[in-house]
């Protein structure tokens, strides 16, 4: 990673965050922009350049989505041996890890634009890019589709239809990720000082894109394979890249599975024209599936309305819903551990009392 110096504009400071600090704060610290996570570390940039910083005991006991990833801003105080603090998020991009016990995975914080990333070729799949936008929305990040692969493809205009037709005010850009004339494809979203981030299944192009923009090959890239489209994994961490002309971008590892977290706001935002309709419905707790005067299974039969969008619609909320119920389990969990955590604190320190 680049040791060059940065102000803090560059770095993607917004007046927002000034806001969040004290006039002690300012006296006392300085601002540091979080460029990658490691296990036991943070690697952030400040002004005065590139600092290793371990990671305390404040955060390995936080829980997981008040740790700091790539992204975030941090307040360091002077002195490096005294706790920092996490300034407040204007935005945060995260998932459900995969397992038996998912916990939240957070990808990045403070970005600005997510490019979600598709092909033209049989990866393109409508219900992934609708998953990828319930993200993008619920974690307040404006998405832009970009569609790669567009050399290879005899129709690249019906992908661009089809991609545009899943929400007509979302932005969709087909190209060639190996073209340089990306830059300009993508420059709306290229300012100085923004924070951009590609999502999208393995092999779709996005650590291309990245060594594109970059003029140079930084990262490995692997190809979809051409014979049934399945990606393979190329980026295997999360951190900051600089781009000419001042953008930051983050290339993400490829995602075989996302699954969404307490994502409900940006389900009912990406279907707002369906959470209108079931407002007709002739039952307020319709389900939406064989009740009697279901308006959205209507629409279906009158052709007003795709059954795989319908599908989808029912199946994120599902998804959403029962991430929101574990997260609020999990939430209890934090807060029974701290309690236990104070508690045995006090009796530690009672007992020490007692022995003086």
């Amino acid at each position: 990673m680049s040791s060059s110096h940065y102000s803090l504009a560059e770095l993607g400071w917004h007046p927002v965050f000034m806001q969040q600090l004290s006039l002690d704060d300012l006296e006392q610290g300085r601002a540091a922009r979080v460029a990658a996570v490691h296990r036991d570390r943070l690697i952030v940039l400040t002004e005065a350049g590139e600092q290793a910083l371990d990671l305390t005991g404040q955060w390995l006991q936080a829980t997981p989505d008040e740790r700091p990833t790539v992204g975030d801003w941090l307040w360091l105080y002077d002195d490096a041996s005294r706790p920092m603090r996490m300034l407040e998020r204007q935005s945060l991009v995260k998932r459900t890890a995969s397992g038996s016990n998912p916990k939240p995975q957070l990808i990045a914080a403070n970005l600005d634009t997510l490019f979600v990333v598709s092909s033209c070729n049989a990866d393109f799949n409508p219900s992934r890019l609708e998953r990828y936008l319930a993200l993008a929305f619920s974690a307040g990040v404006d998405p832009v589709m970009v569609l790669t692969k567009a050399d290879r493809c005899d129709d690249p205009e019906a992908y661009r239809q089809r991609a545009q037709s899943i929400r007509t005010d979302v932005p969709v850009v087909v190209l060639n990720a190996l073209d340089d004339g990306i830059r300009e494809a993508l420059s709306p979203w290229l300012l100085a000082g923004r924070t951009l981030a590609f999502v999208g299944s393995s092999g779709v192009g996005k650590s291309t894109l990245t060594n594109t923009l970059m003029g140079r090959e930084d990262q490995a890239t692997r190809a979809i394979r051409e014979d049934d489209a399945k990606g393979r994994h190329t980026t295997t961490s999360r951190q900051l890249v600089r781009l000419p002309g001042g953008a930051w971008v983050m290339d993400t590892p490829g995602m075989r599975e996302l699954r969404l977290g307490d994502a409900t706001e940006g389900v009912h935002r990406l279907f707002d024209d369906l959470d209108e309709l079931a407002g007709q419905c002739r039952f307020n707790d319709c389900h939406h599936q064989g009740d009697d005067g279901c308006a959205l299974e209507a629409a279906v039969e009158a052709g007003e309305l795709e059954p795989r969008r319908l599908q989808s619609y029912l199946k994120l909320l599902r998804e959403t819903e029962r991430a929101s119920r574990t997260a609020w389990q999990q939430r209890e969990k934090w807060k029974s551990f701290g309690k236990m955590a104070r508690r045995v604190q006090r009796e530690k320190q009672a007992r020490s009392g007692r022995m003086e």
